[in-house]
């Protein structure tokens, strides 16, 4: 699938009609999830064909556009019953076949799973702070081949830092500097939209290399 069609089709997807703000729901736009599960797949062969998880997957953006480069198997998890069913609905509209696991990360348990790569797009951790560390964390635990997360540019000395010290990743690299289009979602924005510099992070957890 050309990397223009999967944007297409990611734009079509029903969002949040009324977001979380406690749980920083921020819809992951067709630009940036196009980009990023099409450079997983194309730069590292990191979704067709393997076990795809989506931590804290909303409305199941990256989940749908994992399965449509042709994940084996996609699971998408969130806290939010609510944004399950809008997940499903977005699949079930792509005819996609997509388990959804009504979860919270910290305690996320995929017994009979065994996942390849993680793709996410986390809390910033502005609201609950550490929020952003909890996924990241339990991705490099759950992950056997790689993990794909944005994070905001300017923790990235952090995030690296954690990464590789904290949580046992092999390595952190940053793939590229994204800018994150965030709408007026929630009543104390000011400004009608915006722009947040974000960095596209891939990450190795510790068991590929013991594969």
């Amino acid at each position: 699938m050309k990397l223009k069609q999967l944007e297409g089709l990611l734009g079509g997807l029903t969002q949040f009609p009324a977001p979380k703000v406690e749980l920083e729901q921020y819809p992951t736009g067709p630009h940036i999830a196009s980009r990023m599960l099409y450079t997983a797949e194309n730069s590292f062969d990191d979704i067709t064909g393997k076990v795809v998880a989506d931590f804290g997957c909303g409305c199941g953006t990256l989940a749908v556009a994992s399965a449509l480069l042709d994940a084996e198997h996609v699971i998408g998890i969130d806290i939010d019953p609510q944004s399950l069913e809008l997940a499903q609905e977005n699949s079930a509209d792509l005819e996609l076949d997509i388990d959804l696991v009504w979860s919270d990360i910290k305690n996320l348990n995929l017994k009979g799973f065994l996942v390849d790569t993680v793709v996410m797009n986390p809390p910033f951790g502005t609201r609950k702070k550490g929020a952003d560390m909890e996924f990241l964390s339990m991705g490099l635990k759950v992950a056997s081949q790689a993990v794909y997360s944005l994070h905001k540019t300017s923790t990235r000395e952090h995030i690296k830092k954690a990464a590789l010290r904290d949580f046992g990743a092999v390595s952190a690299e940053v793939l590229c500097e994204l800018r994150y289009d965030l709408p007026q979602s929630y009543k104390f924005h000011k400004r009608r939209e915006v722009d947040i510099a974000v960095d596209l992070w891939r990450f190795v957890p510790k068991t590929r290399c013991s594969r």
